[in-house]
Parts: C-alpha cells; structure tokens; sequence
C-alpha cells in the first residue's frame, strides 16, 4: 500500500520511513507506480499513486528501499492532434532518475502508435524492456563537492569525450580505459596539466539513448547528444567496479579534476529528448504528458516544433519544464561536483510558446537569481536551425558563447588565402580582439567569445590541413552529412601525405593556428587530441564512430622525438606563454583611441607606420603591439604574416626579446637572452611574439 506522501520533492526521495514518489503530469487521470525485479525485467506490483496535489502524483512506499527498480503507467486521452499521447501499456522511465536501468533497443516495443497506423495507440506491453529507474541510496555520494573556479583571462577550455579520450591509453588499466575512472588517471591528467589546460568540458555524460536509425545499422550515437536521462551519468562510461555506480565514479572523478586546480565543465542537452519526433518512441515524457514536456506545433499538436533538427523541442516556457531543467542542472553541480555547463543548441532554452527567442526568457532568469548556478561557468552553444536561430552574442552578461565567425575567420585569413574565402586583416584582428562587435555591450567582457579553429562537430585540426572533402561513408548516410566542403587547406593532397613538403605545410599551419588561438583576446578552447595531431581520416561528422576514427591514438606520443610530442610541447610553450602576457588574456576592451600613457593597442604596417583605414582590406601582414603603462609590466608585439613570401617588418623602438615563433626555423633563434632592434623578417604563414 501507499501512504499520500508528499507532492515535493520531485522524483524517488529516499527516507527512514521509506520512499517518497512523486511526478508532474497534469493532464493524466492516474499514475500507476511499477515495482520491479532487481533485473529491471520482471514486473511484480502495481500500485495507483494515491495523491493529485498542484498537477503533481504522489505517494509514499513505507516498505520502499535503495536499490527498488520501478517505471511508472500513465492512463490518460489518446488524441494526437490535440496533443496527448497517453498509453499505460508503456511503462516510463521517471525524469528524475538517478540510475537507470537497461536500455532502448530500437524496437517497435517502444512506440506508444501503432507502427501500422500512427494515430491509433498501441496496445503491446513493454514493461519486459521499458527503461526503469532505480532508488538511490542517500547520501551515495561525499558531502558537499569541492569545487573550481579560474580567473576569466587564464582560462583554457579543453573539449574531450570521456570514452574517447582514454580508450587507447597505454598508462590506463584495460578495465578503465573509455571511463569516469579512467579519466581520473594520474597519467591523463598530467598530460592535460602539462599542457596547461585550465578547464575539462566534457562531451554529454547524461544518460542517452541511440537513435533507432544508427541501432538498426549496428552504430551507436557515440557523441551522446540524445538525452533521456537528465539526473544519471551514462552508464556507458561506468567501470563497473564493486563498490561504485556511474554516479560514484562520477564524482571521484570530479574530485581528482579538482584535486589538480582544474574546472569541470559538461555539455548538456535540454533542448529536446532522445524520444526524437511523432513517430520515435515513447520513453519518459512523452507518456508522461506530452503536451506539457513539448513544443507541440499549432497548426496539428500531434506534430513537435523542430528547431533542433532532432525531432522534438523541450517547453522550458512551461514552468514544470524549467523546474525539471534547473533541478537537474543543481544536482550536477551540488551532489555531482560540476563547475559549469556548455548547453547544446541554447537558443532552444530562450524560446517562448510562440517559439521567439528573448534573452530575458524565463530560463535565463531563474539562472541568473539561482544562488548555485549563477556562480557556476555557463556557455551557450548560440545556434539552433529554427527561425531566428543564430544568436551570436545576444546571450544575457555573464555567459559564454562559442564563437564560430572567430573559427571561419582564423581559418580563411590562414589557410585560403590567393583561394576563395578568405578573411582580410580587418577579419583577422576583429576576432583576435575577441570580436567586439558580438560581445562588447550590457557589460560583457572579452572572455565571453569562446574562440575555437576546430570542435567536435567538424574536422579534427589534422584532417582540416588533410582534406578538401569530408569522408563519412562509415557513417551510413552516403556521405551526405556533415560540412561538404572544408573551409580549410590541403595542399592540393587529400589525406595523409609521406610528401616532406606536404608534411611540413601542415605542421606549419597546426602550429600558427594553435598560435592564433591560444594568443588570442577572449577565451580559447582545444579539441582533444589536435595536440597530439589526431585525426578522424576525414570524417567531419564522427557522432556514431564508437572506434579508433574518435579514440585518441596515445601509442609513441610520450617519445621526445615523436611529431605529437613535438606538437603537445608547442602547446605547453604557447598556453605558458598567455599566462605571461597579460595583455594577450586581458578581461577588459581595448580602448579604440588609447590617451598616452595609458595600455592600448596600436596597429602597424609591416614598415611600421600606422595601418589606414585602405589596409585593412589589403594584404596578409600586420603589426600589433600592445602598449603598456610604466607600472604594467613590459610591452609586448605580435607580426603576423599570412601571405606566401617572407615579409621584413620594422620593429618600433626598444630591445624586443623573441619569445616564440611559429615557423620551426625562426623559432629556434627566439631566445630570452638576445634582443632584437631594427627589423625581422618573419617567414611566411607564420607569427612572431616578443615582448620588452
């Protein structure tokens, strides 16, 4: 039997007198709580939730315990066009599940439609496979996390995916290779540590499932953006070991990040479900009350809004919505030890029933007056492919925007130029500034643009420099997706190259475009692996290769000789250089007409006089130098050279000291003890950093 229980909090609460349920769905007529085998496959009970309070069904389990495996029945209309789509054949995964168990499979056992006759229900029970929740033990985690948090300019974002980044490592255990645990490594730590990274933003660790689409094909959503678990950790990266669950391990592993000084960040998905559109599975919300949990379409309600290009739109206009989103986002960072989040496809998050986007949306607001996640570091993915969707630096102060017109600039100015596309000097010193016309209002400071070459959507730096076209056979749909077309430089090879020539280009450009992003105003972000010159042999969309095209290949790259410790040492050497030239990492805008006396920039032609407004269109190569005041430490200069020849630049006046220098030669004569007067020449496709 169950007591009445109570309507908060949401989801399985654990107590001394056993386990609390509760669960929005006000336009069901009844809740059926399902009690389960420990293997999540026999269904033993069924018990009504007693209590209606405020759109919310609860009850209390006296005999109720940590490890009880349940699902829940939702009876309500069967009426598609009007929006609901209750079906209690279907036994659905509670929202708030903090462990899950089994996994969808793809079969028709899972639509809550008939498969023969979309508007009728089905009547086949699913109770056998359904995905379940587990009741969590109290207090399955430490106390209170630590927590992380960089100063703005010395921050280094460092996108991984967790499976990835360890599935090869020779110094991980073969049992924690591709985990929570093996991320959590001293050896893979150390590495990112060496490098100088700052902060770790994790691809999805959510609980996801796979797409009906790639299951049938023998291929998983390996990225993990297809959320239906938004309170568990993927199971999928869980060691399995006795004595921990994913959210355990989890959590030690936060410990260890911070344990070294380092933030944690994760990319979230609230911006639609794995229940994909009206014709994908009934799993959780849909069940639950599909008018409330979606963006349903109003010309038919039995269609979803799709700004999302997945099928369906999470209403975080809906205030049962938003409360199941700012729960989740508190319970990640409060038992879970997360830092900050990156949110997938965010104008979704801002748009209102009407399906505009407001800064000032509901969402944006209660983070802003929420006292834990308003200190938490928050990054939006600024974009969807709904109307209106592109929203570069419209997002409210104190946010983070990846920044793509920094990553197509960077690359036109360096790879394509006498090609079409390329980016002129005005581009290229507008997004190293940190692209004041995007973020530089309401108070917003240069770290705001989150600047980046290369992401995991997209070529690997290696392949950018490999490949004209994209290679995504292997992903089953006739190379159709993804970018077509590389908005990059392969010098006239596609793919790997023995060519000396060849190979020395693309070491060169790695190294200057490494050099442009990590010297750059704002705050960079490094794709895992382009350190170590990874490469996914062309595949620019690798969400469903679970395989060495996305793993990291670790083998040699601790030999001193070997290219990718060449290049990671590069990297070490350019991330300790920003820590050395605060102007490089300022946190404050430049003045656009600097008073004598004070810190600012000047913009100079390679003869050294000042650059006029006709130069900004003309030519590859500019003088920046950062002026400072007699109390703010030394002066510093960047000599860029983006065209195919040598350029001579005239130094202004002073002993310059060379500090790094992207060309391989050049760099070799950079030494703190000599100074430099005069002029330099700087070698082509290349940069040139000193300081006084």
């Amino acid at each position: 039997m169950l007591n009445t229980g109570s309507p908060f909090p949401l989801g399985a609460t654990l107590s001394p007198n056993g386990v609390n349920f509760a669960l929005v769905a006000p336009n069901a007529e009844a809740v059926e709580l399902c009690l389960f085998d420990a293997t999540g496959r026999n269904e033993q009970q069924r018990i009504r939730l007693p209590a209606f309070t405020d759109g919310v069904w609860h009850g209390l389990l006296p005999s109720g315990r940590a490890g009880l495996v349940y699902g829940y029945r939702v009876h309500g209309r069967w009426a598609p066009h009007e929006g609901q789509r209750f079906n209690a054949a279907k036994v659905l995964l509670d929202p708030y599940a903090r462990e899950i168990v089994g996994a969808y499979d793809g079969s028709d056992l899972f639509l809550g439609h008939d498969p023969a006759s979309p508007d009728q229900r089905s009547t086949r029970d699913n109770a056998a496979v359904a995905l379940k929740a587990r009741v969590a033990a109290a207090g399955s985690t430490a106390a209170a996390p630590g927590h992380a948090r960089i100063p703005a300019g010395e921050r280094v974002l460092y996108e991984l995916h967790v499976r990835g980044q360890t599935r090869l490592h020779p110094a991980v255990s073969a049992a924690l290779r591709g985990t929570y645990a093996g991320l959590a490594e001293p050896a893979v730590l150390d590495h990112l540590q060496s490098l100088g990274v700052t902060t770790l933003s994790l691809m999805p660790v959510q609980h996801r499932a796979d797409e009906q689409r790639l299951l049938a094909m023998g291929l998983s959503n390996y990225w993990g953006y297809n959320t239906i678990g938004w309170f568990a950790p993927e199971v999928r990266y869980w060691s399995g070991r006795p004595g921990t669950t994913p959210a355990s391990e989890f959590r030690a592993m936060a410990d260890a990040v911070h344990a070294r000084g380092m933030e944690l960040v994760i990319d979230v998905v609230y911006n639609h479900s794995a229940e994909t559109d009206e014709f994908g599975p009934t799993l959780s919300l849909r069940g639950i009350d599909n008018a409330l949990y979606y963006h349903l379409r109003s010309d038919d309600r039995a269609l979803y809004a799709n700004w999302t290009g997945c099928g369906n739109c999470l209403n975080l206009a809906e205030p049962r919505v938003l409360q199941l989103v700012m729960d989740s986002l508190r319970h990640w960072v409060c038992e879970l030890g997360v830092d900050g989040f990156r949110f997938d496809l965010a104008p979704v998050l801002g748009r209102g029933a009407d399906g505009s986007f407001d800064p000032r949306a509901p969402f944006f607001a209660a983070v802003a007056q929420d006292p834990v996640l308003s200190r938490t570091l928050l990054i939006a993915e600024p974009w969807d492919i709904g109307a209106g969707g592109y929203r570069l630096g419209e997002f409210p102060p104190g946010w983070l925007e990846w920044n793509d017109r920094y990553r197509d600039t960077q690359r036109g100015f360096w790879l394509r130029q006498g090609r079409g596309g390329a980016a002129g000097l005005g581009d290229f010193a507008h997004r190293f500034t940190a692209s004041s016309a995007q973020f530089a209002h309401h108070g917003r400071a240069p770290t705001a643009s989150v600047n980046f070459i290369t992401a995991h959507d997209g070529f690997t730096l290696r392949d950018l420099l490999s490949y004209e076209e994209r290679h995504n056979l292997a992903n089953g749909e006739n190379n159709r997706d993804g970018h077509a077309h590389n908005l990059g430089n392969n010098f006239g090879v596609e793919g790997p190259s023995d060519e000396p020539a060849v190979l020395a280009e693309r070491s060169r450009m790695q190294r200057v475009l490494l050099a442009t992003l990590l010297l750059s105003q704002g705050t960079p972000m490094l794709l895992a692996g382009d350190e170590l010159g990874h490469s996914q042999q062309g595949n620019n969309n690798a969400y469903c290769q679970d395989n060495e095209t996305t793993w990291l290949a670790w083998i040699g790259t601790h030999e001193p000789t070997s290219d990718a410790a060449r290049l990671s040492d590069f990297v070490a050497r350019l991330i300790a250089l920003r820590r050395e030239a605060p102007p490089l990492r300022s946190t404050r805008w430049w003045p656009a007409q600097p008073t004598p006396g004070t810190p600012g920039i000047r913009w100079l032609r390679p003869d050294g006089s000042p650059m006029q407004e006709a130069d900004w269109n003309l030519g590859t190569a500019l003088a920046i130098l950062f002026e400072a005041a007699a109390t703010d430490g030394p002066a510093w200069l960047v000599l860029v050279n983006a065209g195919p020849q040598a350029v001579s630049f005239a130094l202004p006046s002073g002993a310059w000291r060379c500090r790094l220098a992207t060309d391989p030669a050049a760099d070799a004569g950079c030494s703190p003890d000599q100074t430099h007067a005069g002029t330099v020449e700087v070698p082509h496709s290349s940069l040139w950093i000193a300081r006084t």
